[in-house]
Order: C-alpha cells, then sequence, then structure tokens
C-alpha cells in the first residue's frame, strides 16, 4: 500500500486527495511526537484489553492487537520503523503499521477512543515520567548540597546583601539555603505529579463514548490514581504540560542564581571556590584563564526555560473548549525543557560535588566590610541597655572611627570604644571576631555550626523519605 493511499484510507471518505505539500509540513508532528512511542503503545494496550474485558471486541483480536503492537514496540527500540510525515503523527504510524501486520483486526483498536484522549494520555504518562526523572535528579543534587554542608558548617564566609558584605555566615548555612531552594523544586514536581495523575483516556474526542467501557480499568494499568471526571476538560487541558514548565522554570532560576554565584566565587578576585577542569574551559588565547563555562551554559538555558513556558501560555491563553490543533504546539517545548533541565541538574550536581572550598579566602572576606558591626549593636542592646536605634547609631560611628583608622571594629582600642559609649567594656570584643559572630547566630536556622548541622540532620532523614 502507497503512503499516499494509506494516508487518504486514514482519514477516511472526506478527503479525494492528500494534503498539499505546504499543508503536510505544518500539520505532521511526527518529527516530535514520536517520542511518546511507548507511552502511546502502552495506552493502546490497557485500551484493546479493556475493550476485550467489556465484551466490545472480540479477545482474539485483542490478541492480534497485543502481537502486532508489542512487534511495532520492537521494531521502535531497534531502529527499523520507518515513520512517515505523511501520516502525521505517533498514533497514526503505529496503526497503519498495526494494520499491515495484522490486517482488519486492527481496525477495532480505536474503537470506543480519539487522538484527542490518545494524544492526552500519551502525553500526561510522558510528563509524569518525566517528572518522576525530575524528582530523582534534584534528590541527587540535594544530597551532593548536604556532603558540602556537612564538610563545611564551620567555615566562615561573607554573608551579602545587594552584593555587599553585610554578616559572616559559614559557607555550610550558605550551602543548605540551595538546599532549601531545591528542596521546595522537589516538593512542587510532587505536588505537579498529584495533579496530573488522572487518566483522561476513554474521553474520545471530547463527549465520552456511548460504549460501555471502564475507564477505572485503563486508569489503574496505565498506573493512573483515577480517571478524569470531565471529558472535554479531559482533551483540552494543558495544565501539567505548563506547570512542568512552570516548575522546570522556578528550578532553572533556582539553578541559575547558584550559576551566577561559582561564576563570581571562582574570578581572581574572590578565589571562594575552584573548578576542575572538567567544569572549565580555558581560552584560545590567554593561556591563564580558567573559565566556568559549565557554570555559565547553567545560566544561560534558564532563559530557554522561561521562553518554552511563555510560548506554550501564550498558545493556550485563547483556545476555546475543547481541542484546538494549536495544541499540537506543546510537546516541543516540554520535550526541550525537559532535556534542557535534566543537563542543567546533572551539571550542577557535578560542579557542586567537585568544587574545591579556598576556606583561607573566605575567612580573610569574611571579617571585611565591618560585618561584625550588627553583633556590636546587638551587645550594646543586650549588655549595656541601650534601645536598638541608639546602639545602631553608636555602631555607626564606631563604623565610622575604624574606616578612619584603616582597620577593622575588632582592633579598636577599648578606649576608643568607650569614647562612643563608657557602657562598652573589653567583654565586647567576645563578639567583634567572626568566628564567635557565627557561633552565637544559635536561633532555629541560624548560621551557627551547631544550627547548621542541625538542618542537614533534619534534611538527611527528608531525603530519605522523599
Amino acid at each position: 500500500m502507497s503512503e499516499k493511499k494509506a494516508s487518504n484510507e486514514m482519514w477516511g471518505g472526506r478527503f479525494a486527495s492528500g494534503p498539499a505539500a505546504i499543508m503536510e509540513a505544518i500539520n505532521a508532528s511526527i518529527g516530535f511526537d514520536k517520542k511518546l512511542y511507548a507511552q502511546d503503545i502502552a495506552g493502546s494496550l490497557a485500551h484493546s484489553e479493556m475493550l476485550a474485558e467489556q465484551g466490545i471486541i472480540a479477545k482474539a483480536d485483542q490478541e492480534k492487537i497485543a502481537h502486532g503492537l508489542n512487534t511495532i514496540l520492537s521494531e521502535i527500540e531497534a531502529g527499523t520503523f520507518v515513520f512517515s510525515t505523511k501520516l502525521e503523527d505517533i498514533h497514526m504510524n503505529v496503526e497503519s503499521r498495526l494494520a499491515e501486520l495484522i490486517g482488519p483486526a486492527a481496525g477495532r483498536l480505536h474503537t470506543a477512543r480519539s487522538r484527542n484522549d490518545q494524544v492526552a494520555v500519551d502525553f500526561r504518562l510522558w510528563t509524569k515520567n518525566e517528572l518522576t526523572r525530575t524528582a530523582e535528579a534534584l534528590k541527587g543534587l540535594i544530597a551532593a548540597f548536604l556532603d558540602k554542608a556537612e564538610a563545611h558548617a564551620a567555615t566562615v564566609m561573607p554573608g551579602f546583601t545587594h552584593l555587599q558584605t553585610a554578616q559572616p555566615v559559614t559557607f555550610g548555612h550558605h550551602c543548605m539555603a540551595y538546599v532549601e531552594m531545591f528542596g521546595r523544586d522537589l516538593s512542587r514536581v510532587r505536588d505537579a505529579i498529584e495533579r496530573l495523575d488522572e487518566s483522561p483516556l476513554g474521553a474520545a474526542a471530547l463527549a465520552g463514548t456511548g460504549f460501555p467501557i471502564d475507564r477505572h480499568r485503563t486508569a489503574s494499568a496505565l498506573g493512573f490514581r483515577e480517571p478524569t471526571r470531565n471529558s472535554i476538560d479531559s482533551v483540552s487541558d494543558r495544565d501539567y504540560a505548563l506547570e512542568f514548565l512552570s516548575v522546570a522554570a522556578i528550578c532553572a532560576t533556582h539553578l541559575s542564581r547558584l550559576a551566577e554565584e561559582i561564576v563570581i566565587w571562582s574570578t581572581p578576585q574572590f578565589a571562594f571556590v575552584r573548578l576542575s577542569d572538567q567544569f572549565s574551559t580555558g581560552s584560545s588565547i590567554m593561556p591563564q584563564k580558567k573559565n566556568p563555562d559549565a557554570a555559565e551554559l547553567v545560566r544561560a538555558k534558564t532563559g530557554r526555560i522561561n521562553g518554552h513556558l511563555v510560548g506554550l501560555l501564550t498558545v493556550m491563553k485563547g483556545l476555546p473548549l475543547a481541542y484546538s490543533k494549536d495544541m499540537q504546539e506543546d510537546k516541543e517545548a516540554v520535550f526541550d525543557a525537559a532535556e534542557t533541565l535534566d543537563l542543567m541538574i546533572a551539571a550542577m550536581t557535578g560542579m557542586v560535588g567537585d568544587m574545591t572550598i579556598n576556606t583561607d579566602a573566605m575567612k580573610r572576606a569574611a571579617g571585611s566590610g565591618f560585618s561584625t558591626a550588627t553583633d556590636l549593636a546587638d551587645w550594646l542592646v543586650r549588655e549595656a541597655g541601650l534601645p536598638f536605634r541608639e546602639a545602631h547609631h553608636v555602631t555607626g560611628r564606631a563604623v565610622a572611627m575604624a574606616e578612619a583608622q584603616k582597620k577593622g571594629l575588632e582592633k579598636l582600642s577599648i578606649e576608643d570604644l568607650r569614647s562612643l559609649n563608657p557602657a562598652i567594656t573589653e567583654d565586647v570584643y567576645s563578639v567583634l571576631s567572626v568566628n564567635n559572630s557565627v557561633k552565637s547566630r544559635k536561633s532555629f536556622g541560624g548560621t551557627a555550626p551547631a544550627e547548621v548541622k542541625r538542618q542537614i540532620r533534619y534534611w538527611r532523614k527528608r531525603l530519605a523519605k522523599a
């Protein structure tokens, strides 16, 4: 049978001739939706088994269908299956080949379903599988951060606001900030799976079907929690694709912020971290250069994922219910975003484990910029009984004095400090070192090494159950 004739027969009698070349090019999706082959075949197997169980098709026909579908699966996985653009999409390519393999029995497979609910179930299955993969990848990234945080729970570094030195923190505490971020990403992934875990199969074109199908059976066979509850929504909904892209965009933003910090920290001006040659490149002209290209590419790829989210939001924003061909534009965005996010998480997990921490450079920087000024103000409130606003004013004068003398707060003499407020005693020096500063931050979620270790223990237990 020629491809042209096969195409016409699949459409039925409505069209007397094949589509024009331009229509064929714009209409065909097989170039990308062939990625759904495993889900399409799984959905067809579950559907045919249900049809036979319900007495809608003969058991003998179902057995032929199952054998044919499994043969096609083997052909695709072996790379011998020939995909045809004239057959538009993965569904028609599979069905056409099934007819070649088993004859008229293949025509019974499409009983009580439409390509509308077929593609919806395929895409949901694929997205659910990809979200599950993303969850595992995020767990690996979180675990890498926990290891790094544990090793550096007491390593002091400057904490920043406005990229200006603010207060001393520990590098372990900084790492745990990313654990919290990626932990929320993991939670969003789990929530997205929960929301999409409904099977649209059996909604047919948009109105359901008059055949006595069992949608709960097919939903269970495909690993869904339950079937969808509205046939119109079932075929016109792409919330799960939008949510996947939204989750991916938020996660990519977190990855990009981390990448930016790695880029900054690896400069000679900071020298906080060093990446190995595995995650760096050199310059074609400057032999001294070691560029954090992997981090820069993670940062850049975030724009790609954000673009996919905006693109699909724009596709969906004006579509009336139920199905419109516009929705064919959903898959390339999600497929590319998924591959991009997978690569970004893998690269960042590798970089976190790979980077060497320059503890000396971090400690030197932690004491710069009068980073213990807030500790002085707190001491004045706690020990001298000053209102915080007055303590803030006194501390500001102390910073100005230290700046004029070109020394740190801890280097000011007791006489200088007492000239600012006579209540200041020698005990004030106990809070002016960066080590004592971080140790004092014992509030829940604070930077004190003991508190950092407590949060690490919490997250290790949580991750084991995730």
